[in-house]
């Protein structure tokens, strides 16, 4: 696999390079977001790993950019901040996951090979529409429609949506939706899910008669029509 590295902090640039190329990874490398950008819109990457904060364009920014050019290639960001803010902006920006420094070389490795398979699984078998009710999901696009109204989404909003309409008319519990949309354990002293499910029923269901996400209480989360 061919990763992008975007890291202004050179020690930790080349403790990644030489760590994913003694794995048998090719590597390409930046330090400020404008050069990442422009090897990340050149090449065809398997995946991006960035800092949040890069000089001339941070990594937020960077990744929403990337995210609005190239909605398939994923992206794992790098920071030292870790409060539970820190990470839902990170994920809202269009990031696959978030890695808080310092971090162990073989998580990171980890979590690259889970984000790059979840992103080959996903172009192998992702349909051209789903629908359910008057609600559609365009999975290339990244572009939602209620009747006639488009849905505007974060990145993460989108995937989150996307899992659940999947798995329309089954209780999915925080825990696998952890495991699925953010590839991580569910931390049962954090409320991350709940703030996204509210994220979504605002978007999708405040404004219409018909709801489509239910609670079930203790349990979890049910997508359905009615």
């Amino acid at each position: 696999m061919h990763i992008l590295i975007i890291e202004d902090d050179l020690r930790v640039a080349e403790l990644i390079r030489r760590g994913l190329e003694e794995q048998g990874f090719s590597t390409g490398t930046a330090q400020n977001g404008i050069d990442g950008k422009k090897l990340a819109m050149l090449h065809d990457f398997d995946a991006v790993i960035m800092d949040v904060m890069l000089p001339h364009l941070n990594g937020l920014d960077l990744c929403r950019q990337l995210r609005a050019a190239k909605p398939q290639l994923p992206v794992i960001m790098l920071t030292a901040l870790g409060t539970t803010d820190d990470k839902i902006d990170g994920l809202d920006s269009g990031a696959d996951d978030y890695l808080v420094k310092p971090f162990d070389f073989r998580e990171l490795l980890a979590r690259i090979r889970a984000v790059t398979k979840r992103a080959r699984v996903a172009q192998e078998k992702t349909p051209d529409k789903i629908c359910i009710g008057d609600l559609t999901l365009f999975p290339m696009t990244q572009l939602v429609k209620r009747g006639s109204t488009e849905i505007s989404l974060t990145p993460k909003e989108f995937k989150l949506l996307h899992f659940m309409m999947q798995h329309q008319g089954r209780v999915l519990s925080r825990s696998e939706i952890a495991e699925k949309v953010w590839d991580t354990t569910f931390d049962t002293g954090t409320n991350f899910i709940d703030v996204y499910i509210n994220y979504l029923r605002k978007k999708i269901d405040r404004d219409f008669e018909t709801k489509l996400i239910h609670t079930k209480p203790g349990i979890g989360f049910i997508f359905k029509e009615g």
